[in-house]
Order: structure tokens, then sequence, then C-alpha cells
């Protein structure tokens, strides 16, 4: 319970679609446990298994725990189906062959291709990690150990074999590595990769209501969907984000992401400023309220008179207090939503503000802005230089704002 407890807090592998190649080894009873924990840490598992693999543990154990067929052969004779090894190999963002036999090895070592695992690894354009299963002397014979060289060669990832009793009751190395060591193996080698590791970043989104009395506020049209697609960027190349979201029907998707519910801008602002001073990348992506209701009233308005006099105070602007305190180092973004004098008014803003570079969008865009799931957007930095943007999903957006975040901290 402890290690899977573990594992569902691995955010590296949530939504990673995950193929588990399985071999003949008695080691192959450790993969129903490696599956049950790659889904749940959020992975899609598939799974291809060899005949010999059939003999030591069922296809309908390991297809349970997947949820998904598990394949055997090229033709499934029952359903008519063919198992292109072509599209498994593109499918899949890693590859696992756990366990990894000795003459499963050599067969990708040499490139032998006479069953579908071996035909999908010699399709796959993803990592690829072995975790070798075998008797000491056939792990220690020069004839393996010269294929695991070309393996690691060719860009295979190796998961050392531990050490330990194995099925022959020799003491050595060989057993295959624990389900949990492989989790954990794979999640840091892919922390290591993402570009964001270590960074702690800020985000804001959606709307912020203002309240006129119990039932009745002051609000605006923002979905916080932008806001969404760049906590789940960042997250995605390994930040640390805190959300910091107005009201919204949204929902996070990465478990790494920590979200704080405000509704109105003083506690989006309050909530900022505790996150900001250790904050290495902020983005307000927020739609905050400019003014708020000077007098707030403790039961709801009757409608009485024709006309009502709503009396209105500036919010604090959150961009300037936090462009105010930035510190060396710290990378602060905004955004700009103009509907006349785009780049002069996006220009001024930035610069009033200290900001790194400002993310413009206009109303005049159809098709962006709020509510839609696409948006066109040009971002402009200190210097001036400007990117312009075609009209794309907010997630592509995101991943564009991003790279200029990437490109401050190169």
């Amino acid at each position: 319970m402890h290690a899977f407890g573990w594992v569902e807090s691995c955010p590296m592998l949530t939504n990673k679609n995950i193929l588990l190649g399985v071999c003949g080894s008695i080691a192959s009873y450790k993969s129903a446990t490696l599956t049950r924990l790659l889904v749940k840490a959020g992975a899609n598992v598939r799974i291809v298994m060899t005949r010999d693999a059939c003999n030591f543990i069922t296809p309908l154990t390991l297809s349970t725990l997947s949820k998904q067929p598990v394949l055997t052969e090229y033709f499934d004779p029952q359903t008519g189906s063919w198992n292109n090894h072509v599209e498994l190999g593109l499918w899949a963002d890693l590859m696992i062959i756990a366990p990894s036999s000795a003459n499963t090895l050599a067969k990708f070592a040499n490139g032998l291709c006479d069953n579908l695992l071996s035909a999908v690894y010699l399709s796959a354009k993803c990592p690829v990690y072995f975790a070798p299963a075998m008797d000491l002397d056939m792990w220690k014979h020069p004839a393996t150990q010269k294929n695991i060289s070309s393996l690691i060669e060719y860009g295979n990832i190796l998961i050392n074999p531990e050490h330990g009793e194995l099925a022959s009751g020799l003491i050595g190395e060989g057993r295959m590595a624990e389900p949990e060591d492989i989790v954990r193996f794979i999640e840091n080698g892919l922390k290591k990769k993402l570009l964001l590791t270590g960074k702690k970043a800020l985000v804001t989104a959606g709307p912020t209501y203002e309240a006129i009395d119990p039932v009745r506020f002051i609000g605006n049209h923002s979905s916080g969907k932008m806001g969404f697609a760049l906590a789940e960027e960042l997250a995605s190349l390994g930040a640390e984000v805190t959300l910091i979201s107005g009201p919204t029907s949204l929902d996070v998707k990465n478990p790494a992401i920590v979200r704080i519910d405000v509704t109105s801008a003083e506690e989006m602002l309050n909530a900022t400023l505790s996150y900001f001073p250790d904050s290495d990348i902020s983005i307000m992506s927020a739609a905050v309220a400019d003014y708020k209701p000077k007098e707030v009233s403790g039961i709801k308005i009757k409608k009485q008179n024709d006309e009502f006099q709503l009396h209105l105070t500036k919010t604090q602007d959150i961009l300037a207090t936090l462009g105010s305190r930035k510190k060396k180092g710290q990378i602060l973004v905004g955004f700009a939503l103009e509907t006349n004098d785009e780049e002069a008014n996006a220009i001024g803003k930035l610069q009033r503000k200290n900001l790194d570079f400002i993310v413009l969008n206009s109303m005049n865009d159809k098709g962006a802005t709020f509510r839609h799931d696409n948006n066109k957007i040009t971002l402009i930095d200190r210097s001036l230089n400007k990117q312009v943007f075609d009209l794309k999903p907010k997630d592509q957006v995101a991943a564009d704002i991003c790279k200029k975040v990437l490109d401050l901290i190169k």
C-alpha cells in the first residue's frame, strides 16, 4: 500500500502512453504489479507479450489490470484484426521491457524480428527501457553483456538487475528490479529531461467577482481556459505550479499543480503576494476587475427605482504590485486584452509594470479571447521584439508562451 501511494503522486507518468513488453521469465509475475503501479500513476498502458511469457502469467491477468487487450500475435484470428506494430511504436511515449529475457535481449541487439514484441521494438520512436531478468551465469556471459552494450549504444536505457536469490537457488545478479524501483527509475529519468525541473511557477486564471450584495456581483466573461492551459504546460515541463483561479468550472489535470480558489480581486492579490516571492516564473493571465463597489450591501438590494447608482473604487493593480517587487532572476509576464490602439497600449503596460514580456490579444480577432477554445496572440518583450502568432488552440498558445519563457531562462 505504501508503494502504491507513492506512485499515485508521480506526475511524470500522468497521461503517458506506455508500452509494456513482457518476456518469458519467472520474473514475469512482477509485471502484474508493474502494470498496476503504472495505471495508478495515471499512465495509459498497453501490453505486448511473447508466447513464452504466456506460460508464466496469463494475458487475462495483465488485460484486467491494464484495462486493455493484451497483444501476443500479429494477427488475432478471433477478431480478425491486425495488430499494427508500426502504429503501436508511434503511439508510445515510452516502452518498458520487463522482464527482458536473455533471448529477447539478443533479438533486440541483433535486429531479429520473429514476433510482435520484437517488431514493435524495431518500430518504436520513443525511449526504450529494459529490465533484464535471468540467472547469474546467463547474466555474466560475454554474449549477454555484449548484447546489453549494443542496446545501450543504440540509445536504450538499462534498468540494472538486482543482487539476490535467483530461481536456480544461486545468489547474485540477475533478479529483475522491483516494480516500485522501475517506476521510480523512469520517473527520475523523465524529470532530468524536463526543462523547468526545480523551477517554481505562479499562474493566475479566470475572472474575479466583486460583490454588490449577497446575490449580485460585477464580473467578466473570462472562462479561465488560457490560465489553466498555461498551468498544465508549465507542469508538463517540470515546474512546480501554483494556480490561483477565480470562479470557473474548469479542473486541473496534472496532479503536480496546486490550485487555490479565490473570488475577488483582493483575495487574488493576497494569494498572489504569498507565493510570488518564491516564484521563478509568474504569468498573470487572470481577468482581474479594475473596479469594485465602494460599499457592499449585507442584504439583497430590492428593485425599487428605475435607476440605480453604483459607486465604484479602484482595486489594487496586481500586476503593477508584483512588478514593483520583482527581484533579479524572476520572470513576470502579463496579458493585455485590447479593443483599440492594441500595440501601443500593450507596450505602455509592459513598461509601466516592469514586465519581461506581455501577451497581447485583441477583441477584434474573431474566434479568440473570452470563452473560446482558441486564441490569437502577439508577444512583445522589453526590447520591443515582437512575435505574431496565428489563431490556434489555447493549449498550443500556452506552449508558445512557455517557449518564450524558456528562451529568457536560457
